[in-house]
Parts: C-alpha cells; sequence; structure tokens
C-alpha cells in the first residue's frame, strides 16, 4: 500500500515544487503569478476549443508514454519511440491513401494495424539485436531514429510529394479517417483518445492481470532470476520492444488518421521524445501515464495563453523539467537506499 501511495503521491508533490519554484521565477521577472497561472488554466481548459485542444495534444503523448513505459518494466529503455511513431505513420500513409474503396469498418482498422505492425517491427529490431549480440538498445534506438526521420524527409520530398511548402504526402482515403467526436472551428476532436485510453487500460490489465506481464515485469526487475525461473529473458526482451513500438506506431496512427490525415514531415514533432518524460512522471503505470500526459498536453496548450499575459511561454518547459527532475531524484535515492539495505 506504501508503494503505491508514494506512486501517487512523488508526482503530484513534484508537480507543486514545480509550481512553487516557477512562481518565484515568474515574480523574479515581473510578472503576477496568479495572472499567469490563470492564463494557463484558461488556455487548457477554458473553453471547449481549449479543452478540445489539450485532447488533441494528449492523445499521442499517452501512446508514447505507454511505449516508453512498456519498455522500462521490461528493463529495456526504449529511446526510439520517436522513429517508431514516424515509420509507423509514414507506412500507414502510403497504404491508406488507396483505401477509398473500402468502408471505415475496415479501412480504419486496418490503417492502425499498418501503423502498429511497422511500428512493432521497427522497434524489435533493437531488442533483436540486443537479446542476440548484447547491443544497447539506447544506442540502436538513437540511430533507428535517425534514420526514420531522414527516410520520412526522402518520401515527403520525393516519392510522395505533393504540393510545395511544407513537405507532406498525399491525403489518406476518407474512410479510412477517425470519426469526429467534436468540432470546433477549425479544431476537430477526433476519437483517437477513445482509442489511448483504452490502449491504457489494456497495457495495465496486460501487465497486472496476465501471465505474459508479470513475465516482462520479472526480466525487468532482475534477468538473472528470471531466467533461473524458466523465463526466456531473450524473447521477452524483443517482445517488449515489439510491444512498445507498436504503441509507438498507434501514436503515428492517431496523428496521421484524426489530426493531419497525411504524413507531413513535422508529424511527431518530438512527441516520442516526450513519452520518455511521460513515462517518468507516470511512474511507468498506464492510468498513472494518462494523467501524466494530460498534464504536459495542458502545459503545451496553455502556454500560449500565457504569452498574452507577459509570460513566455519557455516557464512550461521549465515547470515540465522540474517535474522530471524530481520524480527522477526520488527513483535515484530510493536505488540507493535499497542497494545499502541488501549491503547491510
Amino acid at each position: 500500500m506504501n508503494k503505491k501511495v508514494s506512486a501517487i503521491l512523488i508526482p503530484i508533490v513534484s508537480v507543486l515544487i514545480a509550481l512553487l519554484i516557477s512562481t518565484v521565477i515568474i515574480l523574479l521577472i515581473g510578472k503576477n503569478p496568479l495572472v499567469a497561472y490563470s492564463a494557463l488554466i484558461k488556455g487548457s481548459f477554458g473553453s471547449k476549443q481549449a479543452l478540445a485542444d489539450t485532447i488533441i495534444k494528449t492523445t499521442p503523448l499517452i501512446l508514447t508514454g505507454l511505449a516508453v513505459g512498456f519498455g522500462f518494466r521490461a528493463g529495456v529503455f526504449n529511446i526510439g519511440a520517436e522513429g517508431q511513431m514516424v515509420m509507423g505513420a509514414l507506412i500507414a500513409a502510403t497504404f491508406a491513401g488507396n483505401f477509398g474503396f473500402l468502408p471505415p469498418i475496415i479501412a480504419i482498422p486496418l490503417t492502425i494495424l499498418i501503423a502498429m505492425l511497422v511500428g512493432a517491427g521497427y522497434a524489435a529490431i533493437a531488442g533483436f539485436l540486443k537479446a542476440k549480440t548484447g547491443a544497447h538498445e539506447v544506442v540502436t534506438t538513437i540511430m533507428l531514429n535517425w534514420i526514420a526521420t531522414y527516410f520520412a524527409s526522402y518520401m515527403v520530398t520525393g516519392p510522395l510529394k505533393v504540393g510545395s511548402g511544407t513537405p507532406k504526402s498525399p491525403e489518406i482515403a476518407t474512410s479510412a479517417q477517425l470519426p469526429i467526436l467534436m468540432k470546433i472551428g477549425a479544431i476537430e476532436l477526433s476519437s483517437g483518445i477513445i482509442i489511448a485510453v483504452i490502449a491504457a487500460i489494456f497495457m495495465y490489465i496486460l501487465l497486472n492481470k496476465s501471465t505474459t506481464g508479470y513475465e516482462i515485469k520479472a526480466v525487468g526487475f532482475n534477468p538473472y532470476a528470471a531466467e533461473y525461473g524458466g523465463i526466456s529473458v531473450a524473447k521477452n526482451i524483443v517482445f517488449a520492444m515489439a510491444i512498445s513500438g507498436a504503441l509507438a506506431g498507434l501514436a503515428g496512427a492517431t496523428e496521421l488518421m484524426g489530426v493531419h490525415h497525411r504524413f507531413l514531415g513535422e508529424l511527431s514533432g518530438g512527441k516520442g521524445f516526450d513519452g520518455i518524460s511521460i513515462a517518468l512522471i507516470g511512474q511507468n503505470n498506464p492510468i498513472g501515464i494518462i494523467f501524466a500526459a494530460l498534464l504536459i498536453g495542458a502545459l503545451r496548450t496553455g502556454s500560449n495563453e500565457m504569452q498574452f499575459v507577459g509570460v513566455p511561454k519557455h516557464m512550461v518547459m521549465i515547470i515540465q523539467g522540474i517535474v522530471i527532475f524530481l520524480v527522477a531524484a526520488d527513483r535515484i535515492v530510493r536505488t540507493i537506499m535499497i542497494r545499502k539495505k541488501v549491503e547491510k
């Protein structure tokens, strides 16, 4: 019970401390913190349009947070969610442009499946290299990120290029676009948020209520003990990376099918890397990751409103950085305490 309570309290306390420190900084630059935070809340939740924008930004963050968090549970550091998201969205966009002859009930699941399979396969490369050769997944996933970035750039400025201006692919078929839940002005809130929440619930059940989840966590806690107990470490590493990549690919699918309806050169926008901080804030718990993603999404949306009252939007990055530091510091301290206890 103490672990469960601390898992909830640590992020909350970290956010409160971050806001306190940010308050001091805002005062030092000669602005009113109450006005700044009021603008932040108004910009995030103050209207239907603000709320819809916050949810749109939160949707892919939930999925990239789940991708990174699931890898962490298996003891692997998937730093490649960015590349997996890009590859999943790019390949899905390439196929979905030709799905006009299919009804939505087939085109939508098929597009999602393609994105997830591509993301899973791309991540499994790093998992296989780690399992078979010992190559560190941080290095391989970073390299795979660059490959995905440059490959996508080549595709949207070459074979898939349409029009001028921002590099982009052809628009996907209307039947492959996610249904719209709410439309306010130019903002369209798709059903992607429902997909993201369902994915989080599914991952929670998989990790905590299944044999597969037990094996993955066992490998993450102690691979040597897990192997001694008859669990295949290599298989679970590859499997964990594949599932992680599938979630990142799903994030790409929701952006492609629910927001842009085509692949853009900047479709990912660093959301794969944001997944790392979200997984840390959410304590690698799928339900916690939902709230962590909502926090970051709200901060990103509200930062624009803060600028209108004279507070730089980069203040949001300061808040986010402090929260991550405090959460990570707690994990470091607890790890040191556990090791000292074992040594005694």
